[in-house]
């Protein structure tokens, strides 16, 4: 939520900056994060495309062209390729959502997705054909085929994993096609337009290992014969099987009755936007699966007793506001979800609302010279409460969580915004991670913090307008400053931090003032020295 007035930054009897190390900004506009042997399932590379552009790829055959948020090759005449990436990578699970516009009547044609990319002539790739789903060697050695009716117009959510000489092939979730094979070894991540017009989305790299392979593949879902179509929702009685996360709920969100979603209710699997607005919307209890990156618009208002859940590592939501708003309790939980490229409103916006987690989410824009072409990810206003937001990743943004929108709101405010943020994963991020107004006792716990020095103005905390935020064993990695407090921030009064028990490296200083009330609940806070390898290894989405 955009704050209530925009006014220019001001700072009084503010301490001198640290000294920061020059050339760290460069690192903010990098598409491929190398991630260090502690992390595991990390992203190694990811792209929407809502940048406008295709920085990163090279391209082999075909014309290629970025246009509405996609990648698009729109001849069918070429054995058209694109590439990015490293070429030392080895374990690596690559996902994309593809869609077939024409085929040709050639006999290798396909679109798909490529893993240890060597040459244009040496890769693995998992391609759709009219007919059939299939593990290929290069562009026309077929490993592995399964039958499966291809739509044109219609995009697919496909998976490729390539896990030693094991190669698993997955359509919309469901792994439908493996083999093994030990030709190549490391390599690049590609697309693949085989004599094909196809357009491509939301591909994303990571060095999680794939299933194992299974020796008769299970029959894949049938796609809709209309491209136009939209398909039902399944529902079935039974809960979702997936694992609880490390310790579960923790925090704000177990108070006053906790917090428990969708628990209980119809399980529902959505595939396309339209869908997933139905259900979200739609009063009672209910477990919603979302399964493929969604592209919509607008808000969606979700409703009460909701746990939004997206399935796998590759699944979620772009270009929308999911929106909790005046329910008490709300009881929403929203879980594994890829949230990217919402413009100019909040990505999560929480108003008048409680009982809500946010868990497990990995939350991207792309952090622009003009700090309002994004607002907040996880915006919390207008006495929202009881909340705890949980082993999420939010990078390259501008603006990441706002508690209480406005310096003259106490009178709804106070006694209310109890909030709980405990390893989470803030990345080449500017500001509010979180910024509090008002809320007692924000809990920020085991967080990790690294590259927030985008300029003189860049900090991870603040507590103002008499709030009190207890800071406790994060890690500050270059970060400009790490907290501000009795200075104040902007035009807000001061408010209240104390901090303790933190790790900075190359930072400006946690600002502590005053004291905070005590916590209600049991919490174990991790040793600091191990936060970091904790955080890297277990947030973000594909992690439950």
């Amino acid at each position: 939520m955009q704050e209530a007035q925009h006014v220019p930054i001001r700072r009084l009897g503010r301490r001198p900056r640290l000294a920061l190390a020059a050339g760290v900004s460069a690192a903010v506009t990098a598409l491929v994060v190398t991630i260090g042997a502690a992390a595991n399932a990390a992203t190694l590379f990811s792209d929407d495309f809502n940048d406008g552009n295709a920085n990163g790829w090279s391209t082999s055959g075909g014309t290629w062209a970025v246009s509405s948020g996609a990648y698009s090759q729109s001849g069918s005449s070429a054995s058209a390729k694109a590439q990015a990436g490293t070429a030392s990578w080895t374990t690596v699970t690559v996902s994309a959502r593809a869609r077939a516009n024409a085929f040709s009547s050639n006999a290798s044609r396909g679109v798909g997705i490529a893993a240890r990319v060597q040459s244009t002539s040496n890769f693995y790739a998992l391609v759709l054909t009219p007919n059939s789903v299939q593990i290929r060697k290069g562009a026309t050695t077929t490993l592995a085929s399964a039958s499966f009716s291809t739509a044109t117009g219609t995009f697919y959510n496909l998976s490729l994993s390539a896990t030693g000489s094991s190669l698993v092939g997955s359509v919309n979730g469901a792994q439908v096609v493996s083999t093994s094979d030990s030709s190549f070894t490391t390599g690049r991540v590609g697309l693949l337009a085989n004599y094909t017009a196809s357009t491509f989305d939301d591909v994303l790299v990571t060095d999680a290992a794939g299933p194992s392979p299974t020796t008769s593949p299970p029959t894949p879902p049938s796609p809709s014969a209309s491209p136009s179509a939209s398909p039902s929702p399944s529902v079935s009685p039974s809960p979702p099987t997936s694992p609880p996360p490390p310790g579960g709920i923790v925090g704000w969100a177990t108070q006053a009755g906790g917090t428990t979603g969708g628990a209980g209710g119809a399980t529902v699997t959505v595939t396309n936007f339209a869908d997933f607005r139905t259900q979200a919307q739609a009063a009672g209890t209910r477990t919603i699966l979302v399964n493929g990156m969604l592209s919509g618009s607008g808000t969606v208002e979700i409703s009460a007793n909701k746990t939004i859940r997206g399935v796998g590592s590759g699944s979620g939501i772009s270009g929308t506001t999911l929106n909790i708003e005046d329910m008490s309790p709300a009881n929403v939980i929203i879980q594994n979800m890829n949230i990217r490229g919402v413009l100019g409103t909040d990505a999560i916006q929480i108003e008048n609302a409680t009982h809500i987690w946010i868990d497990h989410n990995t939350m991207s824009s792309t952090i622009e010279s003009n700090p309002d072409v994004y607002d907040g990810m996880i915006d919390i206003t207008h006495a929202g409460d009881y909340i705890t937001v949980s082993w999420n990743i939010i990078r390259d943004h501008w603006k990441n969580s706002l508690v209480g929108h406005s310096d003259g709101n106490a009178g709804e405010d106070v006694g209310h915004l109890r909030v709980t943020y405990h390893h989470n994963w803030f990345e080449r991020t500017f500001e509010r991670s979180p910024r509090v107004r008002f809320g007692e006792t924000i809990h920020v716990f085991n967080n990790y913090y690294t590259n927030i020095m985008n300029n003189a103005d860049s900090y991870a905390i603040a507590s103002t307008m008499n709030a009190g935020v207890l800071v406790e064993g994060n890690v500050f990695e270059n970060v400009q400053q790490a907290c501000w407090s009795a200075s104040g921030y902007a035009d807000s009064d001061p408010g209240r931090l104390v901090a303790r028990n933190n790790s900075l490296t190359n930072s400006g200083p946690c600002e502590v003032n005053g004291s905070v009330a005590a916590l209600p609940y049991g919490y174990t806070a991790e040793n600091v020295a191990t936060v970091k390898s904790s955080v890297m290894a277990g947030s973000g989405a594909g992690k439950l």
